[in-house]
């Protein structure tokens, strides 16, 4: 590897120095008179810098992105008869007559939202109206929170379930809102917010994700090769970058759905800073709205609590005083923004988020045909997990040329689950007392600091450079029984890292994005390197080819701790290359698309191999065995390789794409099975038809999602274990690991969202009506072997669910 990157570097650095030989050869004298255009682009109606706009000169290939902070440069640019035009999703776009006065100063470019049109107009057919832009590099896709009204959604606006209507994310897994991005899992993909990590994004068991679009202006997702800048993941990478609030004046909003409620206020504090606050919380612990009891009787599952008569006589009888129980999620965003001048930004970010489930309950039976004995249950079932995460930064502008930004940040992500049931049994000559259920307590770390700088050398060559160090401390507790320590692990690991990468425009036509990343890892005490390389060629205006392959490394990892009869669950460790192996992963993508000014056509073909993959597992060592916890770890390599296809329509008052992906997920762990099997989450076929409709005030959005049977594993029998006191243990016996298959999963939503004016301010309602046609889809299934019988249960997901939400702002 040390080899191959080395080469990679030589060659990168002769395409740059043969491309400045070039430059020069063709740089004649007598041409017209040129110059360079820096600035940053805004939103005219808060003042609000716009990451990742399109900016460019009209009739030519030169062209170039705002950063993060909204700064962009343009070179070459020809003063006589030229225009640049700048285009942002969910803005108006915007031209711009060239004048040699624009040379040697910073411009500021102001872009007006589309949705502050709330009069009834005719959009003309050149008007785009896009949630989502595709095929900006390879593999990466931009997302507009603000214009996600037209999707529907299970109550309220949501990122995440956006995300997963793309190609190549998987839309069926309504438990999770986390992203399985072409075979990878959701702790394989890095998030950041304002530059801190987020280890968790569930609310409600994963049916909402943990952020507020409210708090957010822009997303950028890279579902694959993914430049050096970026390290610690091997599947995707998702830069979310927060608002920094209204620079103009003060601003309210809020809203209200039927599981939460949330508001944000955005405020000035002089002409330099501005705060923002937005917070959102469930009232399900105080109103259980038809929907919550939807989501929550999921869950709800008293089927390993409570006693069973078969070993108490006949006669059993049930009196459990019955309880409800509570739960609520929270989260709160803060920003404070300062600019000391035009070049500075420092901005001090937070994030809070947190779910809250307490199911605790007693209970009193009886037993004997003269209720001779009793059964007492103390049942503590109390479950929370969530994530804290801060970040400061300071970026600076100090010249047309050069951009840097230094980041320090924190992240705490956590979850502690008491599920045990202390169980005392009466009888007339005795009494006993046991105490059955598990102790999960997890918690992670994180303590970054960042540094990365932009160079822009000129018209061809943008040169990034920087580096990380991250600390990260890691626990994991797993008890059974009260007294049964499974395992146990408290580790703390350090990643130095280095990288740099050149953004270069070869020809014209030819665009390559090259690099390289090395990290030191001290638990291991070894370097890694990581060489990656992306690249488009346009072969006419309309079509262009496009390609990427590098190498990624992952230090932390979500293991997956197989539970067959009641559905899998997980928690993150550590990498140590011993029970826990690093993860790596090497990506080649291949693709071509044909663009012009209304539609896209795109074909994406990725190839991804993973090496050190875990899981967890106790059936094939008995959890009562004494010795290391090392036993029940597995290690693994898989394959993920798949074809995506995408049609959309980008301008109109109909927008909307359709997406199609052909994929497969095979792992092979050798001590699990003796043969590869097919992952969790493969899913052979899945096809998504996004429609989005706007008829003057009314945004109208219908989606459909198909997606073919996931694998599942399932039980054949049982057998039982005496240990010397006589105490006797079940076990399944387990069949072929992911046999079999579930049904195909399938549903269509449809929402309706009116705008309108209220007083000083805007507003919205809308209704939602999720899995229209009550499809009964099946999460997982569950399995109770009685007498050597298998008894199978379905779990399903939710069926017909209408939901309705209002926001307001002033």
């Amino acid at each position: 590897m040390k080899k191959t990157a080395i080469l990679f570097c030589f060659i990168f650095m002769g395409f740059y120095a043969h491309s400045l030989e070039l430059k020069r050869l063709f740089n004649q004298s007598g041409s017209p008179e040129k110059i360079t255009i820096s600035g940053i682009v805004k939103d005219l109606a808060t003042g609000e810098t716009l990451p990742f706009a399109n900016v460019f000169v009209v009739g030519t290939n030169n062209g170039t992105t705002t950063n993060i902070d909204g700064y962009f440069t343009l070179f070459d640019v020809p003063v006589e008869n030229t225009s640049i035009r700048v285009k942002y999703i969910g803005y108006e776009a915007k031209t711009i007559k060239v004048a040699s006065t624009m040379a040697n100063t910073n411009i500021e470019i102001f872009l007006t939202p589309t949705t502050e049109q709330l009069d009834e107009v005719v959009l003309s057919a050149e008007t785009e109206q896009q949630v989502v832009r595709f095929n900006k590099k390879v593999s990466q896709v931009a997302l507009s929170p603000k214009e996600l009204a037209s999707i529907p959604n299970l109550g309220e606006k949501d990122i995440f379930r956006a995300l997963q209507l793309l190609p190549g994310v998987s839309g069926t897994n309504e438990s999770s809102a986390g992203l399985y991005v072409r075979g990878g899992t959701p702790d394989q993909n890095l998030i950041l917010l304002d530059g801190f990590t987020v280890y968790h994004v569930d609310h409600f068991y994963g049916f909402f994700s943990a952020f507020n679009s409210e708090a957010l202006k822009d997303i950028q997702l890279y579902k694959g090769g993914f430049p050096a800048e970026f390290g610690g993941r091997i599947s995707s990478i998702m830069e979310l970058t927060g608002k920094t609030g209204n620079n103009n004046k003060f601003t309210l909003s809020a809203g209200a759905s039927l599981l939460s409620a949330n508001i944000a206020m955005e405020i000035p504090l002089g002409k330099k800073a501005n705060l923002l606050i937005a917070g959102r919380r469930s009232y399900t612990d105080i109103i259980q709205s038809g929907l919550y009891q939807d989501i929550f009787d999921l869950y709800n599952d008293d089927s390993s609590f409570g006693s069973d008569d078969q070993n108490m006589g006949g006669d059993f009888q049930n009196q459990r005083n019955e309880t409800e129980p509570t739960f609520h999620f929270y989260d709160l965003n803060a920003k404070l923004s300062y600019r000391p001048s035009d070049q500075d930004i420092i901005s001090l970010s937070l994030y809070n988020g947190e779910d809250n489930l307490d199911n605790s309950r007693e209970s009193q039976n009886t037993f004997g045909q003269d209720n001779e004995g009793s059964v007492d249950t103390n049942i503590s079932d109390v479950l929370n997990w969530g994530n804290l995460g801060s970040s400061l930064r300071w970026a600076r502008k100090w010249n047309e040329k050069l951009y840097t930004k230094t980041i320090v940040a924190y992240s705490n992500y956590f979850s502690k689950r008491d599920r045990l049931s202390d169980v005392t049994v009466q009888r007339t000559d005795s009494t006993t007392n046991s105490v059955l259920g598990i102790i999960e307590d997890n918690e992670l770390k994180d303590l970054t600091a960042r540094l990365h700088a932009e160079y822009q050398i000129n018209s061809d060559h943008m040169l990034e450079f920087g580096g990380q160090y991250t600390s990260n401390q890691v626990k994991y507790d797993y008890i059974m029984n009260d007294s049964l320590e499974i395992i146990t692990r408290d580790n703390d690991g350090n990643l130095a890292s280095l990288f740099v990468q050149d953004n270069w425009s070869a020809t014209s036509k030819l665009d390559l994005l090259g690099g390289i990343r090395v990290s030191h890892f001290d638990i291991t005490e070894e370097i890694y390197y990581e060489p990656r390389i992306s690249g488009t060629y346009q072969l006419s205006d309309e079509i262009k080819l496009k390609a990427a392959w590098g190498k990624y490394y992952q230090f932390v990892n979500r293991i997956v701790r197989e539970d067959v009869t009641q559905g899998s669950r997980d928690f993150w460790l550590l990498a140590n290359d011993e029970t826990n192996p690093i993860s790596s992963s090497e990506h080649r993508i291949f693709g071509i698309s044909y663009e012009n000014d209304g539609w896209l056509l795109d074909v994406e073909y990725f190839e991804k191999d993973m090496t050190g993959l875990s899981e967890f597992s106790l059936r094939f060592q008995s959890a009562l065995r004494s010795g290391s916890d090392d036993q029940y770890f597995f290690e693994g390599t898989g394959i993920a390789r798949g074809v995506e296809f995408l049609l959309q329509k980008k301008v109109g008052a109909y927008t909307g794409w359709l997406g199609y992906t052909l994929s497969e997920v095979v792992h092979t762990f050798p001590d699990i099975s003796d043969n590869p099997y097919y992952a969790l989450h493969d899913q052979r076929h899945e096809l998504k038809w996004v429609n989005m409709l706007k008829i003057g005030k009314w945004d109208l959005g219908a989606t459909w999602v198909y997606g073919s049977g996931k694998p599942y594993t399932a039980p054949d029998g049982e057998y039982t274990i005496t240990l010397l006191d006589g105490t006797t243990y079940e076990y399944v016996s387990v069949g072929d690991k992911n046999g079999l298959r579930l049904p195909p999963y399938h549903r269509l939503d449809l929402s309706a969202t009116y705008s309108f004016k209220l007083g000083g301010g805007t507003g919205n309602a809308g209704l939602s009506l999720f899995n229209l046609y009550n499809r009964t889809n099946i999460w997982y299934k569950e399995f109770e072997v009685v007498e050597d019988n298998v008894i199978e249960t379905n779990v399903n997901y939710i069926g017909f669910t209408p939901s309705i939400f209002f926001n307001v702002k002033f």
